[in-house]
């Protein structure tokens, strides 16, 4: 599982992205997730049911001392030991396994993204990706939603669909672009793919 932007692209994107003014897991998850994470409502069940089969599902937040493990690596990226105790607060990670290849449904998936978009999340999707590829994926499909307070990034979802996996990755803190680079590849966060290039969603999408 790879993180879709490279760090030219991901700077550039986020000065696009606050130029436009409007879009100024160890314990088990079940039907929850933590308090730092704040996913709209109705997200997490609709997830649940977003592929055509049953799957096994397992979920975990990191714990303390894997938190601390984060900020010393964004320290060894260039933050101050108080900006990187303040970048994050939640890493969750969701994994949905098929036995066999998923179908999503695209009406779930419509939901799921405007649930967001009503909760003030900004919507990026690759723009390579082929409409032909979304419901019924031969590659991995990432979306990414984030959501802004002020210039800077307070929470990061991920999810990454693909034939036999879902996977759910959430950050919370007080991020900004580079920060995402410096996980990326980490925790279990995708890593930086250079083939994609990650694009805002058509408005509402």
């Amino acid at each position: 599982m790879r993180f879709p932007m490279t760090l030219l692209r991901l700077s550039v994107l986020f000065l696009s992205v606050t130029s436009l003014g409007s879009v100024a897991m160890g314990a088990v998850l079940d039907a929850q997730t933590p308090p730092e994470v704040q996913m709209p409502p109705g997200v997490l069940e609709s997830l649940g049911g977003l592929a055509d089969q049953p799957a096994t599902h397992t979920g975990f937040v990191m714990d303390r001392s894997e938190m601390r493990i984060a900020r010393s690596m964004l320290q060894s990226g260039g933050l101050d030991a108080d900006r990187a105790a303040a970048a994050l607060s939640s890493i969750s990670f969701d994994t949905y396994h098929y036995r066999e290849p998923a179908f999503y449904t695209p009406e779930t998936m419509a939901s799921i993204v405007e649930a967001y978009h009503r909760a003030g999340w900004k919507h990026m999707v690759n723009g390579n990706r082929l409409p032909a590829n979304s419901a019924q994926p031969h590659t991995a499909i990432t979306d990414l939603w984030l959501h802004f307070s002020g210039a800077d990034i307070d929470h990061v979802t991920i999810l990454v669909r693909a034939a036999h996996d879902m996977n759910l990755v959430q950050v919370s803190g007080d991020l900004r672009p580079l920060d995402l680079i410096h996980l990326s590849g980490h925790f279990g966060i995708p890593k930086v793919d250079p083939n994609a290039v990650m694009v805002p969603a058509p408005d509402g999408k």
